[in-house]
């Protein structure tokens, strides 16, 4: 181990504006010492992003660095020319992006895209030796390591196992710090718990440093020895992991932390009034950013910006720092109707990847009103169920009925009325909306094509259905690409709601949110829900189940193992394999 070896990595002062001077994030810094994780959490859009990628050298198109110095190992990675910079990607600071389809290459295999990447980011490494590091790393994340998936493409993957291959690929080179932007978003709790486990054996084993970019406290809470809470751009609390959890010092902390689900009881989850400040109003914000949101807010607040402070274990931007959380209240357990007519009927769907059974005997209702959840690991069937309700998978048999009407297996051949009634919302929004139409052209178009000639006018939906997702209406003139994750995710959801389908069809359609906007989108649901909406919610998340859903089936290997009432199935499960989902769901205390 070299001197090196043994020196934190230290950020000081981090800078990143647009061409114009505005200041996306400010007076960033941080110190993790060999071996430790520091969490970086807050909202979308607070700059979490942007921090990890400038500690690589990147700023987004209209960005740049404009200050800051990042120590890795005694060398300064912002003070290094572009040739300098692309030397350290990899070797030195590895990046593992929030949609990980977006880092590999489609047209390229798996174990070819892996041997390249160590062949960029480490001296002197053989084909034989490449062959061992890559099947060592795949078994560390759960992936096989036959031949027959080393030689899978990028497409022939689902979003799980997408997800662990993007870590795979980062990790081969085994770089001083590890920047994990959302990792275990698509991941079931099974296999995040294998993730999280794989990131605290690493830098215990190798020495390395990671920062953990995530909107999931509980993941946080499991993984990190320090915590960073961003809003709009600056640091407002940063503590060592544990008493930040048993007693968070800022509103905005607390706020989030009471908006987190829990499988302990049905919650009610509040999520934060208002939203975070976009960049051309914050220059005219003299005082505290998060004043507007802020029930604590003073007359003091609004007139200077509070300094960060020490407070606690750790320092706080806040002049009110320490007042105690208060718990969230608990809500009525949810009660499946069982005896109303059913909106969709499935009787017996089977469903077969070429010669391999995916689904086998499936058979379910769906009533108006109702939320029925599906969860089980990766790989269970629970997408691939969802797309052959909507369309998208054929090589199914079985009956599928809306309002007592055979749904054809083609989604081409579906009637019009059917196309508007059922609606979904992929897991990834970013390869579901086009890039180079502009979000209300989307949803424009969107809206033509389900609700037809007599629609409203698109001038009037689209404002009103970005509001309903908490969006703003100017967000109708961005682009895809000009989005965060979890913008991208409201944006999917707006569209499948402008033309008022009656079934939703979600596909982890939260993974991607922050917990504060990932309550509001519940509390639409549910009110959607009110109206007589019926929702089929696909996810992994079994804290997100408890608090939507009335009903859930449990899918293991493309069978239905258990289901019934949410309140049953996850507060008392019968069945092992349920009883295994739940013993890994991370849960802060």
């Amino acid at each position: 181990m070299t001197a090196s070896d043994t020196q934190p990595i230290v950020l000081k002062d981090l800078r990143v504006e647009t061409l114009g001077g505005t200041p996306i994030v400010r007076d960033i810094g941080f110190s993790i010492a060999p071996g430790k994780v520091l969490g970086l959490v807050g909202e979308s859009g607070s700059g979490k992003s942007t921090i990890g990628k400038a500690l690589l050298g990147y700023a987004a198109p209209g960005l740049r660095i404009a200050g800051g110095r990042f120590l890795v190992g005694g060398t300064d990675i912002l003070g290094l020319s572009e040739a300098g910079r692309r030397g350290a990607r990899g070797r030195l600071v590895a990046y593992v992006p929030q949609d990980a389809s977006s880092a590999l290459n489609p047209a390229v295999p798996i174990r070819r895209q892996m041997i390249e990447r160590l062949r960029i980011g480490a001296d002197r490494m053989s084909d034989a030796q490449a062959e061992t590091r890559i099947r060592e790393t795949l078994d560390s994340v759960g992936l096989p390591t036959g031949k027959a998936f080393l030689d899978r493409y990028p497409g022939e993957l689902s979003g799980g196992q997408l997800q662990r291959v993007g870590l795979t690929v980062a990790i081969v080179t085994h770089p001083r710090l590890l920047v994990l932007d959302e990792p275990t978003t698509a991941l079931d709790a099974s296999n995040r718990a294998s993730v999280l486990e794989l990131v605290s054996r690493l830098n215990a084993e190798l020495n390395m440093s990671s920062l953990y970019i995530s909107h999931d406290l509980g993941v946080i809470s499991a993984v990190a020895d320090e915590v960073m809470v961003l809003y709009a751009g600056q640091t407002v609390e940063a503590a060592p992991s544990a008493p930040f959890f048993d007693a968070p010092a800022h509103p905005y902390s607390q706020a989030l932390l009471t908006a987190m689900p829990t499988t302990r009881m049905r919650k009610e989850l509040r999520g934060i009034r208002g939203r975070v400040p976009p960049l051309a109003e914050r220059a005219a914000i003299t005082g505290c950013l998060f004043a507007a949101r802020c029930d604590l807010a003073t007359p003091e607040c609004e007139r200077e910006m509070p300094p960060l402070t020490p407070f606690a274990a750790g320092v706080v931007r806040c002049l009110h720092a320490g007042r105690d959380r208060k718990p969230a209240a608990a809500r009525p357990e949810a009660t499946p109707d069982t005896a109303g007519p059913a909106l969709l009927s499935v009787r017996n769907l089977s469903a077969h990847y070429g010669a391999e059974p995916v689904l086998k005997d499936i058979s379910f209702d769906l009533r108006p009103g109702g939320c029925t959840a599906l969860v089980g690991e990766s790989g269970s069937g629970k997408s691939t169920l969802s797309r052959c309700l909507i369309g998208l998978h054929e090589d199914m048999q079985g009956e599928v009925l809306l309002d007592g009407v055979p749904v054809p297996r083609r989604i081409r051949a579906r009637p019009t009325w059917m196309h508007r009634d059922m609606q979904y919302i992929f897991q990834d929004p970013y390869g579901s909306l086009h890039p180079r139409r502009s979000i209300g052209a989307s949803l424009a178009a969107a809206l033509r094509l389900t609700a037809g000639p007599d629609a409203r006018p698109a001038r009037e939906a689209v404002p009103e259905v970005l509001a309903r997702v908490a969006l703003p209406p100017a967000m109708a003139d961005r682009f895809p690409s000009e989005l965060s994750g979890g913008e991208r995710q409201r944006v999917a959801i707006a569209r499948a709601l402008i033309g008022n389908p009656r079934l939703l069809i979600c596909d982890e359609v939260t993974s991607a949110l922050d917990v504060s906007v990932q309550a509001s989108i519940l509390d639409l649901l549910q009110s959607l829900m009110r109206e007589d909406l019926a929702i089929l919610f696909v996810t992994h998340d079994l804290g997100v189940v408890r608090s939507i859903s009335d009903r859930v089936i449990v899918l293991n290997q493309g069978l239905i193992v258990e289901e019934g009432a949410t309140a049953r199935v996850i507060g008392a499960p019968s069945h092992p394999y349920t009883q295994s989902l739940l013993s890994k769901v991370l849960e802060v205390a």
